[in-house]
């Protein structure tokens, strides 16, 4: 392995459920290692369980797009420096994160995601019906995962689900580093135009949901709203859909463990935490900034050096998990990184558990001879976008 690694090198996923090889190598070897990124940067990549700790949870590392340097592509070119837009939170360093993020936090309690798990269900069953009237085989992405996630977190967040046309396929497209950049852009403006259409609606007539809410707070302005709903959908829909069918994949191939969880599924919840650790879908694009000269592992990551962390590669570490590569619903997943670590931890990883487990159970229980419809190997896949996950999933029951 040579000492100086290409970002492509660690983009190179092919496995349906395993990330690049290369990562198994780098941690036993050389667990923060020297890459080079598209812009040309000489920058670090960590991939072991330790190492991505440390630096999610170090205040001298920021997480802002003015200095830092994109790990991968978009649309065929490197990511340029740019400031954070307005209440696009994820991107900023405290005291602005802290004071954007401390608005939704009370959206996704525990407490809070609690009470929704009555519509949640609701929301489950309906969709349920759904596969059974379109009968066998089916693909269980168009007609379960994607509709009922984002059914979930339209209702919540406040977007009308009934013109779920103009926004459910952007967040793919627009995560896609191979798409068109024009035809991108002009669907990230499409939806602008949805939000911005909808904060209006719920001025004048406000529900129950986040919108509603955040604009009788009345500490945003409406850029500010606007990109903050635009975070939701692009960071809460995709991602959960995706572990959800990727993890649905993962037990129809793992039979055993399938069984095991069938005959009990009480243990649904343990299974849900194992399959984020295993299918570990937020991928590439999670990276920080030194804002000053910081001793890693040994070696001095200078002020201005970018670091790329690997989830998938952390979740995967022997040091942390003994056999990582296994899916065993009786391990014990504690400290796992899927909805990574520090300030910037997923903000809604609440709402995304309630969504696991309940339309895991929902189909287990609706389905209990479900299986695929194809070899694993048939499945196409979403491999370099910063989400991995499937562009179909045919089962039959």
């Amino acid at each position: 392995m040579s000492e100086m690694l290409s970002y492509e090198e660690v983009w190179s996923r092919t496995h349906h459920f395993d990330p690049p090889a290369i990562f198994d190598a780098l941690r036993e070897e050389r667990p923060l290692a020297r890459m080079a990124y598209p812009d040309g940067h000489i920058g670090w990549i960590a991939t072991s369980h330790r190492l991505v700790r440390e630096v999610l949870s170090d205040p001298r590392f920021s997480h802002s797009l003015e200095i830092g340097h994109f790990p991968v592509t978009k649309y065929g070119a490197p990511v340029p420096q740019f400031p954070a837009l307005p209440g696009m939170f994820i991107h900023m360093d405290p005291p602005d994160h802290t004071r954007f993020r401390r608005m939704l936090a009370r959206e996704f309690t525990v407490r809070s995601i609690a009470e929704l798990a009555p519509r949640v269900e609701t929301v489950a069953a309906e969709q349920i019906e759904a596969v059974r009237e379109h009968g066998a085989p089916a693909d269980l992405l168009a007609t379960f995962a994607k509709p009922f996630v984002l059914r979930v977190l339209s209702e919540l967040v406040g977007l009308p689900y009934e013109e779920r046309e103009r926004y459910q396929d952007v967040p793919a497209l627009t995560h896609d580093p191979d798409a068109d950049a024009e035809e991108a852009m002009a669907a990230y403006g499409q939806v602008g135009a949805l939000i911005g259409e909808t904060i209006e609606r719920k001025r004048k007539e406000p529900g129950d949901d986040i919108i509603s809410r955040l604009l009788a707070a009345g500490e945003l302005s409406d850029e500010e709203l606007g990109n903050m709903v635009a975070l939701l959908l692009f960071a809460g829909y995709e991602t959960t859909e995706s572990a959800l069918s990727v993890g649905v994949l993962a037990l129809l191939h793992h039979p055993g463990q399938l069984a095991a969880l069938r005959a009990d599924l009480t243990r649904v919840d343990a299974a849900v935490e194992e399959i984020l650790r295993y299918v570990t879908v937020n991928q590439y694009e999670i990276f920080r900034t030194a804002l000053e000269d910081v001793e890693l592992d040994g070696r001095t990551v200078k002020k201005g050096e970018t670091v790329t962390v690997s989830l998938p590669a952390a979740n995967r570490d022997p040091a942390k998990y003994g056999c990582p590569a296994q899916l065993d619903l009786d391990r014990d997943t504690a400290g796992h990184l899927a909805f990574g670590h520090g300030i910037h931890q997923c903000v809604g990883q609440n709402l995304a558990r309630l969504e696991l487990r309940t339309g895991l159970r929902a189909l287990l229980e609706a389905f209990p001879d479900l299986r695929a419809a194809t070899p694993a190997e048939e499945i196409p896949l979403s491999l370099r976008g910063s989400v991995f996950g499937l562009k179909s999933l045919p089962v039959t029951w």
